[in-house]
């Protein structure tokens, strides 16, 4: 159980504008180890650090996913995509084969992981932050660093059964205006899209036919007005396409299929 959070804790965190400080403040005493680790955890997340980073995990579909400093912390809407990726691995069947790209700490990957038994999970990162983070939640040795597609093994070209990437998206002159937790805490590297936000995004999508197994699908986290354009890729590269909305938890995925 949780232990409770000193008053002064949560009166802390809640001045400093923290919505859920009582939740917020359990948290850092259950993982701190002395009080005066406490107070420095609280002094750091009253600074703007994230919570997840204080604590060293965050809640991704019910699995405590490690994360490390300057790394991206998994987002709740991305939990949709992770859902239609385990839904696709589970209809695929034994032998799937599932590539989390961009895969940040591979909580996608490692959510499959978990829903779908048997599932071989692989993942690429470009950040050298990411990836270390990332082999803490996936078989380190299934986890490549490097630029996309440049990441992987040729012995995987035709044989990922679920693509699922959760490129960088924001737009260049949007970062400024992001929450402080994420644009001074997060590496740029992860948020930055380019111009209009979908710069990686054509890069994944014009590259990915040649590594799905036939029938394979390639699922891209977007936005609601970024969606139609994503999915126009996905339409041009050949590719079946639908797009999924969570409005409940504000994810949006497009989702090709190789014929």
């Amino acid at each position: 159980m949780t232990p409770a959070a000193p008053h002064d804790v949560v009166a802390t965190l809640r001045a400093a504008g923290c919505v859920f400080a009582e939740e917020e403040a359990a948290l850092l005493v259950e993982a701190a180890g002395s009080t005066e680790e406490l107070d420095r955890m609280v002094a750091d997340r009253v600074s703007g650090v994230p919570l997840e980073v204080l604590v060293g995990w965050a809640e991704f579909l019910g699995l405590r996913i490690a994360v490390a400093p300057g790394v991206f912390v998994p987002r709740r809407r991305t939990e949709l995509m992770a859902r239609r990726a385990a839904d696709l691995a589970r209809r695929a069947g034994a032998g799937v084969v599932l590539l989390d790209l961009c895969c940040g700490t591979g909580a996608v990957g490692a959510a499959v992981a978990a829903t779908v038994p048997g599932t071989e999970v692989y993942a690429a990162e470009l950040d050298p932050a990411a990836v270390a983070c990332a082999r803490r939640n996936l078989p380190a040795g299934r986890v490549f660093e490097g630029d996309l597609y440049d990441a992987l093994p040729a012995s995987l070209r035709g044989r990922v059964d679920v693509l699922a990437c959760n490129a960088p998206y924001v737009p260049t002159g949007a970062i400024a205006l992001m929450p402080p937790e994420a644009r001074d805490h997060e590496h740029r590297v992860a948020l930055d899209g380019g111009p209009d936000g979908l710069d990686v995004q054509r890069r994944v999508v014009a590259g990915a036919s040649p590594w799905l197994a036939p029938g394979g699908h390639l699922l891209v986290e977007s936005s609601v007005a970024q969606a139609p354009v994503t999915a126009s890729l996905m339409a041009a590269a050949g590719l079946t396409v639908e797009v999924a909305h969570d409005e409940e938890i504000g994810g949006t995925v497009v989702i090709g299929r190789r014929p």
